[in-house]
């Protein structure tokens, strides 16, 4: 890999610091990319980026957020690894499904002291549960 810069008199681990320290904001674009869109064919036009971009990072923050208040009342970040490759900090699909999956069981599956019966789905929640399991697949 070739990391370069524009300016001849900065040090070269400097350039490198300043290279790393972007990394989060190169993970953060590819994981709005993949996840909603971000610069793909959907937004070729000037107008189509002005229009959803901000609104498409403002998502991204706000359930990056929510992960983060969530992680501080106590529920758990899942962090998937695999036999050959560990990592100690979770990728935003895992926050993403973190998030959905709490909303879901807070919508759909809760039980009360003061409802100790079972709630019963409408049809047209089993239409949105569905629709929303299905769209993660």
């Amino acid at each position: 890999m070739a990391v370069f810069s524009t300016d001849l008199d900065r040090p070269v681990a400097t350039i490198i610091a300043q290279f790393v320290r972007r990394w989060n904001v190169e993970v953060t674009f590819e994981e709005t990319r993949r996840h909603w869109g971000v610069e793909t064919q959907q937004q070729w036009s000037d107008r189509a980026i002005a229009r959803t971009t901000p609104a498409l990072f403002a998502l991204f923050s706000r359930v990056c957020l929510m992960a983060l208040r969530l992680v501080a009342m106590g529920h758990a970040l899942p962090i998937r690894a695999t036999a050959g490759y560990r990592k100690s900090e979770a990728t935003f699909s895992e926050v993403l499904a973190m998030v959905s999956r709490i909303l879901w069981a807070e919508k759909y599956f809760t039980n009360s002291v003061d409802q100790p019966e079972p709630h019963l789905l409408t049809p047209e929640d089993w239409d949105v549960l569905l629709d929303q399991l299905a769209s993660t697949a």
